[in-house]
């Protein structure tokens, strides 16, 4: 009483003085434990705009492009949600894939120092360290509860492959072209003892190379180019004409898996492996078979993820306030929103308490059917 007291008076005041009630924040969406506020759809839909522009788009491209982005932007957080959910329900764990991530980045970065790291984190997303490694943990969590329970589940016989292959024998004509991966040793700023010894790092890593170590580990290691080496040195596919002449003949003749000898560069040494080399034609179905999944996978995939989040939908506690629409929501499946501040209180006077209690005392001599109160503790039913 004495808080509800205080509560008005302050509320008098205010009002006495006209003082403008704030807004610190919308909620628009509940799931499950979880909210979704009108802020974080108006930061995608920003984030969404200067994706576009930086595409080139304007004007009423650029406008169409950003509504329709808008108009599926409330179903894009409750999918993300709904995943991140089930992923700790599952108990699934992703702190080895989010450490190797962070790992390579800074690598990349070529900064060691851990505070100017986070710092270049920050600069370059716009993001505290912490919340960009909470958004990559989120974002591992989804990639994996949708491999476990969506992706694995999608099976197909080899007979559908060959036939895909056998029916779309156009798709798999090809160039001849080798795909390579590459190790940088750079000298760059090096005076001749260091130039010497980036040579001698690069013969080794060869021999080792040669041995059977696994190129993308050592690339991953020990590369000095920071474009390639979180991609275990992949450097792509190539056709003849464009490599650098030197390289081109170092590699274009050789099979798959050869390792080449350093080759000098002007800021370093390189070596190369052959990945692959495709001869040009119509390639083997040995050849594309994963090519071939993927063509008969992906259009089972995008419907298949949908038909889960839907499932998790149907599962869900959901309510979306008016004015906002899910346009991923399940068919049947209420939403409406219930505002704590529109429900009224059960208010009873003490004569109603009383009369309930009467009743339930009467309730105690009301005597079950077949039997007789004559006699407690007997019964009369045979």
């Amino acid at each position: 009483m004495k808080f509800s007291a205080v509560l008005l008076l302050f509320t008098g005041i205010a009002s006495a003085v006209d003082v403008p009630v704030t807004v610190v924040e919308e909620i628009v969406c509940k799931v499950n434990g979880d909210i979704i506020a009108r802020t974080e759809l108006e930061h995608d839909r920003r984030d969404a705009e200067a994706e576009f522009r930086r595409q080139g788009l304007i004007g009423n491209r650029l406008k169409e492009a950003v509504d329709s982005y808008a108009r599926n932007a409330l179903r894009e957080r409750i999918d993300r949600l709904l995943l991140i959910q089930k992923a700790k329900e599952l108990d699934v764990k992703v702190d080895t894939e989010l450490n190797k991530e962070l790992r390579d980045l800074q690598r990349q970065s070529n900064i060691a120092d851990p505070d100017k790291f986070h710092q270049y984190v920050h600069d370059q997303t716009g993001m505290l360290f912490e919340d960009y490694q909470s958004e990559k943990k989120n974002e591992l969590f989804r990639q994996k509860v949708i491999r476990q329970e969506v992706s694995s589940k999608i099976q197909f016989k080899k007979e559908e492959l060959q036939a895909y292959y056998d029916a779309h024998q156009d798709e798999f004509q090809r160039k001849e072209r080798v795909f390579l991966r590459e190790i940088t040793v750079s000298t760059e700023n090096k005076d001749a003892a260091g130039i010497a010894a980036a040579e001698k790092k690069a013969k080794d890593l060869v021999a080792r190379a040669r041995k059977g170590e696994k190129f993308q580990d050592m690339a991953e290691v020990n590369s000095d180019n920071a474009n390639s080496s979180h991609d275990g040195g992949y450097i792509g596919a190539w056709e003849k004409g464009q490599l650098a002449p030197e390289i081109e003949g170092a590699v274009w003749d050789q099979p798959r898996g050869y390792v080449t000898d350093p080759i000098k560069l002007k800021n370093g040494f390189e070596i190369l492996k052959v990945d692959d080399h495709q001869k040009a034609g119509l390639a083997a179905f040995e050849e594309v078979q994963n090519e071939v999944t993927d063509k008969v996978f992906m259009p089972r995939m995008e419907p298949a993820v949908r038909a889960y989040l839907t499932k998790l939908r149907t599962e869900a506690f959901l309510e979306i306030k008016p004015g906002y629409e899910d346009s991923g929501a399940a068919p049947g499946k209420s939403t409406a929103w219930v505002d704590p501040v529109q429900l009224k209180p059960e208010t009873v006077t003490k004569e109603e308490v009383a009369a309930r209690k009467r009743h339930k005392k009467l309730m105690g001599f009301v005597p079950l059917p077949g039997t007789s109160t004559t006699a407690p503790g007997t019964s009369s039913s045979q």
